[in-house]
Formats: structure tokens, C-alpha cells, sequence
């Protein structure tokens, strides 16, 4: 199989070419302000209807779920998640089975079109959730329009593309075999890169300004193995994705500066990072798990919370205490409460950069239930406009241009984000109260905490004042 697949006749490329933004290189005066709220699995009148509730509660963005043709088995868009699997499954859009808008769980294009009018209204950025990396898992569930667009079934994989991943660390397998065992596509064929930007387009002309790669780091970049036994000569998926290039006549439809796109590249060992930076941002997977590591102990004692563990710059990573795949796939995150990860979030979004994400937990949901009330497109519990999330949400916005201090206290329970001389987030992850007496640059005075008016006492640079469990305070001069 090796014989039939060789490594591409660039060596190891530069990791910025000349004409791209240096996504590796910090600027330490660059600050973030934007917000995601991760909607998953909400449907577009769903989202349409809380847009308002969206931007009271301070976020810019929002993230849907993936919104073309997927795997539709009978009455599949009724629930979350169903052990028997008869009435649906949150994975399922997660089975391409052709590149049109609409399916089972999101609702239809026209719906797509009153959801984004809300957008607009309401000057909400939409991102949507796209995988061109594979299929669904049933290949006979995929259209025969899609077939033919890329040149018939055998044109759709990659050579190896129906073999199951056995070694993630390997890239030839990473990038060329079925990652989770869905059918890797062959993502360098020029008929499919065609197919595909066409829906892109189709997505930015209806409003869409942003777009969240699925198993990015399994589409292979120019230092990849490169599938010459599929007529492969170059992997220039990334640079046709990103509008550096046009297939077959069709191009990205606007300057890709003008969108927000990150890729999921799950961080772990022969990543090459440095290369993806050169065509997106990335999700600092390695910094949810150091969030989530802290929230575990109810300490960041011996934990470096200012390090970002990423060899991209942080001002291009997206960010989060948890995602959709570590509270439903390993329930990793799933077992801490929501006060847990709402303090997290308030530390997250407090610092001068990343874009963070909040990820909607199913309505209902206890940490003995996860997937609570249960209904495929309903709206997630109230968590996304608690008004501890709303204030930090806007005190990042108001922060535009103030440099991050972070301050930890001896028993590393209680966080203090200092931002410039304007203001300060106070996060308590204890579970019992706590003083706080750290040093910060905001001025002598007193000041109210903007969610639940306690006031707090500033004097020779040192900050004061006593903490509720579990709780977060946003003061500002």
C-alpha cells in the first residue's frame, strides 16, 4: 500500500508563505472581543427565535450545526441521542450525504433564510459547521447527484479512504484513511473541490460569514502524504478552500479575510500546526483540557494558566472549557455542573485573546442526565444567558486594546484576570468561599461587581474583598 503512496515532492514546506497572514507570530498587542455561542443542535427557527436573547447576552457569533443533506433514517429527528437508534442521533449531520442546505435537524433552506434575517438583524455573525473530510457511513445513502458530481463512486475516496484510522499519530493514515471509520473522501479531486466551494458560495451569498472545519487536521496539507494511486499530485484542498486558488472555474465568492474560519485540529503528537496557521485558526483543544483539568481539582494550584499550549498564535485560536464532542461523544466535561463551566467561561472569556465558545448543553440536562429534556432542535438550557456569561461577554468587548494580567491565589482557587487599568474578572472555583487579596492594575476605590452589585476594595494595587462559591465578579472603572 506504502509503494502506491508517497510523500509529496515538497519537503517540509514553510509554515507561512508570502502571501498569507502570519497566524504563528504573537502580537502582544492584539485583543480579541468576540464571543461564539455554540448552538448545537438547535434548528434554524429555533435559533431565529433566540437571536434577541443571543445578543442580550453580549455574543457576537453564533455556530450551528452542520446544515447539508446528511443520513436520514427514518424518524431520525426527534431525539439527541437514542440508545436503540430508532429515533435519531446528534452524529447524524455529521454524515454528508450530499452538499445541498437543509436537513432533518436544522430544518430547510427557506428556514435557513428567515434565521439568517434574524442574524442580520440583530448584527450577529453566522458560522456554519462544514466536513468535506468524509461521507456517511452508509455510502449507499449517498446521492446519486453527488456521485456523478465528482466522477462516479470510485473518484469519491481516497485509495485507502474505507479503511479505519488504527494510528492517529500516523499522517499517511491521519489524512488518507477513515477517521472514526467514516469513508475518507478524497478531498484533492478537483470535481468534488468544485462541487463543494459551489456550496460554500451558496453559503456566503445567503449571509453566512464563517465556517468551522470538521476533522480538519485529517484534510492533508502540502507536507502530507500525497494519494497518487487516486490521481493525486498535490494536497490543494486547503489552498482552493481558502480562496487561493479557483477549480475548474469556481472560486471562493468573497476576500477570505472577510470571514471567520477555524479548523478542528484536535492537538496531539505530528501535528503540523504551524502549517494549518497558514490557512486558518485552530481549536486550542490542549488549553480546554487544562481548563477542564483545574475545574476536576477546584484548583489551578501547579497549573500554568497563562500558557496557551499552542505553537499558533493565540489571537487565532478558538477556544473553549468544553465542546460538543467532550461532553456528548466521551462525556469527558459532561460530569461538571454548570456553575463549574460557567466559572471557566468567565476566566476564558476575561483574557486579552482567543475567540471562545460556548457550547449549549441540551436543555434539562443534569450531570445524571445528560442529554436532559432530549429533543433534537430545541433550544439548550438557559446557561448561554446566565448574566454572569452576558457580563463577561461584554466586559471583553469594552477591554478592546487593555493588555491581560492573571493573578492565581496560593490555594489556586480563586482566578483573577486584570486588563489594563479598566478592569478586572474575579472567578472563584471553589466550592466554598474565599478571599481575594491579589494585585491589580485597576486604580484605589471601590467597585461594584456588575451582575450582583458587591462591592469591592482596591488599595496600593492590591485588590480585596470576599467570594461566593462557584461565582465570578466583572468590575470595571
Amino acid at each position: 500500500m506504502r509503494n502506491s503512496l508517497i510523500l509529496s515532492g515538497l519537503a517540509l514546506v514553510s509554515a507561512l508563505s508570502l502571501n498569507a497572514k502570519d497566524r504563528v507570530t504573537h502580537n502582544p498587542d492584539a485583543t480579541n472581543t468576540e464571543t461564539i455561542l455554540h448552538a448545537w443542535s438547535w434548528n434554524f427557527p429555533t435559533i431565529a427565535e433566540n437571536m434577541k436573547n443571543i445578543a442580550d447576552a453580549g455574543f457576537t457569533m453564533v455556530q450551528t450545526s452542520p446544515v447539508q443533506n446528511c443520513y436520514n433514517p427514518e424518524g431520525s429527528g426527534k431525539k439527541i441521542f437514542d440508545e436503540n437508534v430508532t429515533e435519531g442521533n446528534w452524529y447524524y449531520y455529521y454524515q454528508p450525504t450530499d452538499w445541498k442546505i437543509g436537513n432533518q435537524i436544522v430544518g430547510s433552506r427557506d428556514q435557513m433564510k428567515v434565521m439568517m434575517d434574524s442574524a442580520a438583524k440583530y448584527n450577529i455573525k453566522v458560522i456554519v459547521d462544514v466536513l468535506p473530510n468524509h461521507t456517511a457511513f452508509d455510502v449507499d445513502a449517498v446521492s446519486d447527484e453527488f456521485y456523478k458530481a465528482v466522477g462516479g463512486r470510485d473518484k469519491m475516496f481516497h485509495s485507502q479512504g474505507l479503511n479505519p484510522v488504527r494510528d492517529y499519530n500516523d499522517r499517511l493514515q491521519c489524512t488518507l484513511w477513515g477517521s472514526g471509520a467514516l469513508p475518507d473522501v478524497n478531498t484533492e479531486n478537483p470535481l468534488f473541490q468544485k462541487y463543494y466551494m459551489e456550496f460554500v458560495n451558496d453559503l456566503i451569498n445567503m449571509g453566512v460569514r464563517g465556517f468551522r472545519y470538521d476533522t480538519a487536521k485529517h484534510i492533508g496539507v502540502h507536507s502530507d502524504p500525497v494519494d497518487t494511486a487516486s490521481g493525486v499530485t498535490e494536497n490543494d484542498f486547503w489552498d482552493v478552500a481558502t480562496g487561493r486558488k479557483a477549480v475548474k472555474g469556481v472560486k471562493l465568492a468573497i476576500p477570505y479575510d472577510s470571514l471567520f474560519v477555524y479548523g478542528e485540529v484536535l492537538q496531539d503528537r505530528n501535528v503540523p500546526e504551524a502549517e494549518y496557521a497558514d490557512y486558518f485558526g485552530q481549536t486550542a483543544s490542549s488549553y480546554g483540557h487544562i481548563l477542564r483539568e483545574m475545574l476536576e481539582k477546584r484548583s489551578a494550584k501547579d497549573i500554568d494558566l497563562v500558557k496557551w499550549y499552542h505553537s499558533a498564535a493565540p489571537e487565532y485560536l478558538t477556544t473553549w472549557v468544553e465542546s460538543h464532542d467532550t461532553y456528548a461523544n466521551a462525556h469527558e466535561s459532561a460530569g461538571l455542573t454548570d456553575d463549574q463551566i460557567r466559572t471557566a467561561w468567565v476566566f476564558l472569556t476575561a483574557r486579552q485573546n482567543g475567540t471562545p465558545l460556548f457550547f449549549s448543553r441540551p436543555a434539562g440536562s443534569t450531570r445524571q442526565a445528560y442529554w436532559g429534556d432530549n429533543v433534537l432542535g430545541a433550544r439548550g438550557n438557559d446557561e448561554f444567558m446566565h448574566p454572569e456569561v452576558a457580563a463577561v461577554n461584554k466586559f471583553r468587548t469594552a477591554m478592546n486594546g487593555q493588555k491581560e494580567d492573571i493573578q492565581v491565589s496560593d490555594n489556586g482557587q480563586v482566578l483573577l484576570v486584570n486588563r489594563g487599568k479598566k478592569g478586572a474578572a474575579i472567578v472563584n472555583i471553589g466550592q466554598f468561599a474565599n478571599f481575594i487579596d491579589l494585585p491589580t492594575g485597576l486604580p484605589n476605590g471601590t467597585y461594584k461587581d456588575k451582575v450582583y452589585g458587591k462591592e469591592f476594595q482596591v488599595k496600593n494595587g492590591r485588590l480585596k474583598g470576599i467570594l461566593a462559591p462557584d461565582r465570578t465578579y466583572i468590575l470595571q472603572k
